[in-house]
């Protein structure tokens, strides 16, 4: 994915190991190689290449209304500004912030920027039932659509969620997006398979009926999971 794909989207139930994902990503472009010693990984990566991160999650808090999404958009800007040294013009839209920023660190770093997005669609959500979720629905469109002019700043991005992606609402803006949720070949990007279960968690499973862990868990299937919800 990472050398074929770079604007990705990939929706998964909760619980599925989006976070943990992300996490491998940052690790990888962050060149921490010690947290891959002895896995396959570790002697196919290059690790003298390293590219400056920011991740964004949207699950941190509960966002209810447009004001505190936007406060929770500029405590990421704080936070990355100061690591890489970056004076926020406080006069400015939050989102020209957010723009000014990956700017900045590419420039400073001279590396493109990877941006990695969880929990993109809990904002909405948190507010399916109450008016202010459209608010906060067009303030998560501008929040992407800043990253469509980027994109010799950009690296990779990669966006995750539970809710079903579409790009003539949410993403309008940043219309590159490349959904691989229904993708076969990344159909076990996240979770485990059935081998990996009995491979690596064999010590656990004696007494262990697998076909009734199996019904626990069949039940999910990504055709119905990306129809749930047009946001």
């Amino acid at each position: 994915m990472l050398s074929t794909s770079k604007y990705v989207f990939s929706s998964r139930p909760r619980r599925f190991g989006k976070s943990l994902l992300l996490s491998t990503i940052e690790y990888l472009y962050e060149g921490k190689r010690e947290l891959f010693k002895g896995l396959y990984i570790e002697n196919k990566w290059d690790w003298n290449e390293k590219y400056p991160v920011i991740r964004v999650d949207f699950g941190e808090i509960q966002t209810l209304n447009k004001h505190l999404l936007e406060e929770q958009i500029y405590s990421v800007i704080l936070r990355y500004s100061e690591i890489y040294d970056y004076k926020i013009k406080e006069n400015l839209s939050v989102y020209v912030k957010w723009r000014l920023l990956i700017e900045h660190i590419a420039k400073e770093t001279k590396k493109q920027v990877v941006v990695l997005v969880d929990e993109y669609d809990k904002p909405i959500l948190d507010l399916m039932d109450k008016k202010e979720v459209y608010e906060v629905r067009e303030m998560l469109k501008g929040f992407y659509s800043v990253l469509k002019g980027l994109d010799k700043y950009i690296k990779f991005l990669l966006v995750t969620g539970v809710s079903k992606f579409a790009k003539v609402s949410l993403f309008s803006g940043l219309n590159q997006l490349e959904d691989i949720s229904l993708s076969k070949e990344y159909g076990d990007i996240c979770g485990y398979t059935q081998e990996e279960l009995e491979h690596y968690f064999r010590e656990y499973l004696d007494n262990v009926n697998i076909e009734e862990v199996r019904e626990w868990y069949i039940s999910y299937n990504s055709h119905i999971l990306c129809s749930l919800y047009f946001i």
